[in-house]
Parts: structure tokens; sequence; C-alpha cells
């Protein structure tokens, strides 16, 4: 196994759940037992009113996490500049635990003007998208004063002679930025079966192997519609956490430490209690003994 596996971080992870809007008046009624909550920054970028009313209140009972989903980080054209302004506001408002965003570019040079595509769209693995990323998330973490999460996506069709792996692309862009990597398990899960991986957990193993533990500051688990092998699986987070996952995450924090952990789940919501009962499984994989980690 890798030499920085079992890491000195060895305190139990916080975990949090992502915080939708069916779910405002149960999450607001009374504090629930979960670390922090993740909002969808965009959703936010208003001057007042009602949603920020909600955030607000939000506040008073948790940390917040604000994970964006529209920067476009690895966009040519750049990041729309009303749109950082609007995170660092939110930023400084309400002091997060954590900012995110995803390793993806969005907007689009059409006729002269930026056009948002409307997808977190898979970069390709070259120097030249290292350039941009480096400018772009410079840009983003010199407005919020704090380093920047990035999250590894889906993709349905991977390179065929990329110049870089996926994991090592990350770890450079770690050393040329100073951001910090958001790990999600579940997408790892459905690159592997997409690619007709003999076995996704192994392959998300082997890519877990490749990152340093230090660079990571938060994991994603989630789950999505099952599907045959063969067929195409989509990022949906419309499930429970896999058991598949649940394996890798365990694996993971055995590979890199107590990390602050999210569990995503946007499609088909369930009752709150259900997104309670999974981050408290988080926190039962998590609280295990160290010494019975990593014999897989």
């Amino acid at each position: 196994m890798n030499a920085e596996a079992g890491n000195s971080r060895t305190t139990a992870p916080l975990v949090g759940v992502g915080l939708r809007h069916p779910h405002y008046e149960a999450a607001l009624s009374g504090e629930a037992d979960v670390d922090f909550v993740e909002v969808h920054a965009e959703n936010f970028f208003v001057d007042g009113g009602a949603r920020l009313a909600v955030l607000e209140h939000a506040r008073e009972l948790y940390d917040i996490s604000l994970h964006c989903t529209a920067l476009g980080l690895g966009s040519a054209v750049g990041t729309s500049e009303q749109a950082v302004a609007k995170l660092a506001e939110l930023v400084a408002r309400f002091d997060p635990l954590l900012v995110s965003d995803h390793l993806c570019f969005s907007w689009v040079d059409i006729d002269g003007r930026p056009v948002h595509a409307g997808d977190l769209l898979p970069l390709a693995r070259t120097a030249e998208s290292l350039a941009v990323l480096e400018v772009n998330i410079d840009r983003v973490q010199q407005a919020i004063g704090r380093p920047l999460l990035v999250e590894n996506v889906t993709s349905y069709l991977d390179e065929a002679e990329p110049d870089y792996g996926e994991a090592e692309f990350l770890c450079r862009l770690v050393e040329r930025t100073g951001c910090l990597l958001l790990v999600d398990i579940n997408n790892l899960l459905v690159n592997a079966h997409n690619q007709d991986s003999p076995s996704p957990i192994e392959a998300a193993k082997s890519w877990l192997d490749e990152i340093p533990g230090a660079a990571v500051g938060e994991i994603h688990l989630a789950g999505y519609s099952p599907v045959q092998r063969g067929e195409l699986a989509i990022d949906d987070h419309s499930a429970p956490v896999s058991e598949a996952a649940w394996q890798v995450y365990d694996y993971a924090l055995w590979r890199l430490g107590m990390v602050p952990t999210l569990v995503e789940w946007d499609q088909d919501l369930p009752e709150w209690t259900v997104l309670q009962e999974q981050a408290q499984r988080a926190r039962h994989i998590g609280s295990a003994d160290p010494a019975a980690r990593g014999n897989f």
C-alpha cells in the first residue's frame, strides 16, 4: 500500500448534507445531527430577501459550505466577474467552512459574447488547460481570500491520449495554484463503470492512491441510478450512497485522513431524516478503529 496511507489526521471527520429547497422547513425547525450543510452558492447570488434570510437562519444552526456549479474554472474566456464578486460577498458575510467548484469549463465565446453552457463540461487534460485553470482559480482565491476546493467530475467520453492522467492533472493543479481538492467518490465510480472497468471499486482505490492526503479538503458521497455493466451510468444524485461508495469511502479515510465529508442528494429527494441517517453512517465509518482500515 502507499506509504502515505494512514496519515496524521486521525480525528473523526466533520459530516454534512446538502441542503435543498424541499428540506428548508425541516432543517431550519431545529438543529439536526450534522456538522454542516452545503448550499449551491449561485442560488444565493442576490442582494437580499427571503433566500438570504434562509441562509442566515441556517448559519445560526450549522456551519455552511458554499458549493459553486457555474464558475467554469476551466473556461478559456475566463470566469464571470459578477459571479466571482457575488461569491466573495457570500464568503465575507457567512464565513463558510468550505468553498468549492468543479474541474470543468462552462463559459464559451459565441460571436464575441460569453455564453454559459448550463453543464459541467470536462476539460482536456493538457498544459493549456492547466494554464487556464491557474489564472481563473487564482482570480477566485484572491477574491475570497482562501483556498478554493476543486472537484473531480464525471466524463462520459475519455480522452484518447491526454497529457496527464486525471489524478496527476489534479496534483499539478494543486501545486500550481495552492487550491485543495474535493474528491467525489461517486464520480470516480461512475467514470470507472462507464470506462468498463472490471472493478470500479479497485479503480477508485487506485485513483485515491495517486492523491496526497494533504491536498484533499473534502469528500463528497452520493448515489446514482443503478445500471447494468455496459450501460451508461449517469451521475444523477438520485439514490442513497451505494455500497460500493461506502467501501471506497472507508478506504479513502484510511488513505487520506479524516476529511470533512458531505452526503449529496439532488434528485428524487428523500425525507430530511434519511439524509441524516446517511450522514450518521458516514460518521460511524469515520469513528471506526483506524487500525481496522486498509485491510482490503
